[in-house]
């Protein structure tokens, strides 16, 4: 970029940056200190995070927030850990606090954690540097419960970014989380990918543990979309959360597709968030005589 102006060379950076431009970046254009207060006081850079900068006005925007922690962890961090998977697709929600690991030293602030690692391998996903799939999975199971280990392993499995071969080499080390990480390799079940609510990752184990076998998921059965069916024993589930009936109207949609469910020939029963968190004992022998095995 030799021979262009330094604000045409830092617009340039940040134009692959959501907008935004670090510190060090700044330095490596030829930016001296001083200069850079000048544009601050001018409004040109915009402080985003310490020694980060918005280079004009930008729109707030998901991949902002991102590029903004990565910069200010400094020259070879990238997304990890929970940050990374939600990146990745593998997790619904954007976790809090964003993570990220970096070679350098760099202190977390509000919002951002940030894990030091001098060496780490990096990759590149939708334009963002990541850690790769399987590390932060190993991290991720270093502190997730062992059913969100196993959800997010069929996930990965759905979207066919599964690599149990090098997970399995990466867990085989002693590292943190290799234990909880090789023992929910071991219960891989691709089913759980199919799940779409909190209460449907719960029903799913509770069923293993009373030794009936898995149920389809969010599937339509008479023309009605289902939570849990077993097909041959005529049995449908559902699994009410705490929104499933916010008005009349809801209510009497539910009875109407009951009525079609049981006009095909199926048993409907139903489980709501008390059942499955508190009284998980209870569900178990309901569903063991629902579904015709004895206790």
């Amino acid at each position: 970029m030799s021979g262009l102006s330094a604000k045409v060379r830092v617009a340039r950076v940040a134009d692959g940056q959501a907008g935004l431009v670090g510190a060090a970046q700044l330095a490596a254009l030829g930016v001296e200190t001083r200069e850079s207060h000048r544009w601050v006081s001018q409004g040109y850079l915009l402080p985003r995070l310490p020694r980060v900068y918005a280079v004009g006005h930008r729109a707030p925007s998901t991949e902002a927030d991102l590029w903004a922690a990565v910069l200010y962890a400094g020259p070879g961090a990238m997304l990890s850990h929970a940050t990374a998977l939600w990146w990745h697709g593998l997790i619904d929600r954007r976790p809090y606090p964003l993570q990220l690991t970096t070679p350098r030293r760099c202190g977390s602030i509000r919002g951002i954690k940030v894990h030091g690692r001098r060496t780490c391998e990096r990759i590149l996903h939708k334009g963002l540097p990541t850690t790769t799939i399987e590390r932060a999975l190993l991290d991720f199971a270093a502190v997730a419960p062992h059913e969100r280990i196993r959800h997010v392993l069929a996930n990965a499995d759905y979207h066919k970014v599964l690599d149990v071969s090098a997970l399995q080499v990466l867990a085989g080390n002693g590292r943190k989380g290799s234990t909880k990480l090789r023992n929910a390799l071991a219960r891989h079940e691709p089913k759980l990918a199919y799940t779409r609510s909190h209460l449907e990752r719960l029903f799913l184990p509770l069923c293993e543990r009373i030794g009936i076998p898995l149920p389809e998921v969010n599937v339509f059965i008479e023309g009605v979309l289902v939570d849990a069916v077993w097909r041959d024993r005529k049995l449908v589930v559902e699994l009410d959360g705490e929104n499933n009936h916010s008005s009349w109207n809801q209510i009497q949609t539910d009875r109407s597709k009951e009525m079609r469910l049981r006009g095909g020939g199926f048993d409907v029963v139903r489980y709501g968030t008390r059942q499955l968190e508190e009284e998980d004992a209870l569900v178990e022998d309901d569903l063991l005589r629902a579904y015709g095995l004895p206790r």
